[in-house]
């Protein structure tokens, strides 16, 4: 099942918990230190959580595809690039308590868009798969190789 993902960046991660747990009528399926995120069913929505600095307003961290195998990552991203998009390709990479396969693209806005899948979560794989830099950028900083897309900053799948 493919599912549409939306990051947000929250000032209190607390309360803004609380209200997503009211108002999906749901607990999140994962949560970490300045981390959580929500796996509904219905609607099919991957709503993470990525605590922000103190009294900042909840912005749009990125948004996202989560599928389920690499092979639809792959597929995502040939046809991204036939398409005539710039695209930024991470292999299992470690963010945010998870093993990730991904492919940026921006919009025409620069709103970053991912489609990604978890390959391991950070229960299975026995220890924290986020990187010791998530802690200063919120989440997983990428490098930005030369001629193609801009990596994302301070965003990622959070899976």
């Amino acid at each position: 099942m493919s599912r549409a993902q939306l990051a947000l960046r929250v000032s209190d991660l607390e309360a803004s918990v609380a209200f997503y747990t009211k108002l999906f009528g749901a607990e999140p399926a994962k949560r970490r230190e300045g981390y959580a995120n929500f796996a509904l069913t219905e609607p099919p929505l991957k709503l993470v959580l990525i605590e922000g600095e103190p009294g900042e307003e909840t912005r749009l961290d990125h948004l996202g595809v989560e599928v389920e195998s690499t092979d639809q990552v792959a597929a995502a991203a040939g046809r991204l690039k036939d398409a005539g998009l710039a695209t930024f390709e991470e292999n299992d990479t470690s963010c945010c308590y998870a093993l990730q396969d991904k492919v940026w693209v921006h919009g025409p806005g620069q709103e970053p868009w991912e489609v990604y899948v978890v390959k391991a979560d950070a229960d299975t794989l026995g220890k924290s798969a986020r990187t010791e830099g998530d802690a200063e950028a919120g989440c997983c900083a990428t490098e930005t190789p030369t001629n193609e897309a801009p990596a994302p900053g301070s965003s990622c799948g959070c899976g």
